[in-house]
């Protein structure tokens, strides 16, 4: 089975025919939806086997369900959640996160979807800009560690993938990478004891996703999902050898025509590129300037399929009467 290196969306809540066409001739590695592409669970079940019926196999379907303001599904078929941020701050948080987890997890399995973008690796620091701050897991190295990784194992109890965000750290960034490419300033010996440290303990995730900044000390001139150099630090220092992916590659903060930038990420070392805001022309450019995957992306391709979780039975309202409980005595 040859398959492209994207991650693509779609435009709306059913799939098209010139989609499932083009779908079906690309063969992209997977698929992401947004809130336009929501509705019902019915609706959403249906959407996640279209899309995999169009590449005929069983394709990664994923979501951003951070919880909290990053929240694709809510109220009322779907669980809500505060911000990470706060609920790190509760006295049992370690255990809040893995809760918090597995009710995402059976939110997103119940609709047919089977990976999720998070846990975050991110360390909030006094300025992250607000766009971030609120989702990260906590202001420090070992915060951010043992709730990231609590929160991994519960989407994995549930049947669902995790994608570790954003490395190799966003926290430093002061801009919304949306709109800016941000710099960091910091040398890499701090970079390598405190930002890059939290990932390198969580390196044991099997996909993640790059951050679209610049660190000056290491590579002043490409983001790090276009940098060689950086994502050679992913790879040896950080240790991360699973599969890593673009954040959205039409985001402001890389520069260039689409189909640049997904060639400098690729010839970097990514292994996937994430294309989200489903622009049928975009995805075709996208397609016709790229090869299919091969050599070690492929390898890392087949190695998070056979990894994929299976969900383990639980009582969900227990889970959920927990959850809210030791939400409730820290509130």
């Amino acid at each position: 089975m040859a398959l492209s290196p994207f991650i693509f969306g779609c435009r709306g809540p059913s799939l098209g025919v010139q989609e499932r066409r083009f779908f079906t001739k690309v063969q992209p590695f997977g698929f992401i939806l947004f809130s336009r592409n929501l509705g019902t669970p019915a609706q959403i079940r249906q959407l996640c086997a279209d899309l995999r019926a169009a590449v005929g196999w069983h394709a990664p379907v994923m979501i951003d369900q951070e919880g909290g303001r990053v929240s694709r599904l809510g109220a009322p078929h779907w669980f809500e959640f505060p911000p990470a941020l706060d609920q790190a701050a509760a006295p049992q948080s370690e255990r809040l996160f893995w809760l918090r987890g597995r009710l995402i997890a059976e939110n997103l399995r119940s609709c047919g979807i089977d990976s999720n973008c998070a846990p975050l690796g991110d360390i909030a620091q006094a300025d992250t800009h607000a766009v971030l701050k609120n989702r990260c897991y906590g202001s420090s190295l070992s915060a951010v560690v043992t709730h990231a990784r609590a929160l991994h194992q519960g989407l994995r109890h549930g049947g669902v993938s995790g994608v570790l965000k954003h490395i190799p750290g966003h926290g430093r960034a002061t801009l919304d990478s949306h709109l800016d490419l941000p710099r960091v300033p910091e040398d890499r010996s701090r970079l390598e004891r405190h930002d890059f440290e939290a990932f390198r303990q969580l390196n044991m995730i099997d996909m993640g996703m790059t951050a679209h900044l610049v660190f000056e000390d290491l590579d002043p001139t490409h983001p790090a999902t276009q940098s060689t150099a950086m994502i050679g630090i992913i790879r040896k220092h950080i240790g991360f050898s699973g599969l890593l992916m673009t954040d959205d590659i039409s985001m402001e903060a890389l520069s260039g025509p689409l189909d640049l930038r997904a060639q400098k990420a690729l010839a970097a070392g990514c292994d996937i590129v994430l294309h989200c805001n489903g622009q049928m022309d975009q995805m075709q450019l996208l397609a016709e300037s790229t090869e299919e995957l091969t050599g070690p992306s492929q390898m890392r391709v087949a190695q998070v399929l056979a990894q994929r979780p299976d969900a383990q039975p639980v009582d969900i309202q227990q889970v959920k009467a927990e959850f809210d409980a030791l939400l409730g005595e820290f509130r």
